[in-house]
């Protein structure tokens, strides 16, 4: 299994933009094979940042979910919602693995 953690700057005036964002890719991760853990967003105070993370079985099948981007109309639909509010001014991702009992 193969996690991965996307750290985002927000712009915090656009949360709700960002909520919708993304509640579209829970649904696009977990239709193209992954487990979405969820987003964390600001609870308290100014802040800006944001986590996302979500799981695939290996990197071969995050691999075939990242080929749809910028080709499926639903990755092309929820990535415009980012584009046209602003709602992500950056973001990082890493990739992690599970170390278990």
């Amino acid at each position: 299994m193969i996690t991965c953690v996307v750290d985002y700057v927000i712009d915090p005036a656009e949360i709700e933009a960002f909520e919708e964002f993304g509640r579209r890719w829970i649904e696009l991760v977990e239709r193209h094979g992954g487990t979405h853990h969820g987003y964390f967003l600001p609870a308290e105070g100014a802040s800006d940042r944001a986590l996302g993370l979500f799981s695939f079985p290996s990197l071969a099948a995050y691999e075939k979910y990242r080929a749809l981007f910028g080709v499926d109309p639903d990755f092309v639909a929820a990535d415009k919602i980012r584009d046209d509010s602003g709602c992500v001014l950056r973001y990082d991702r890493s990739f992690l693995r599970p170390l278990e009992r």
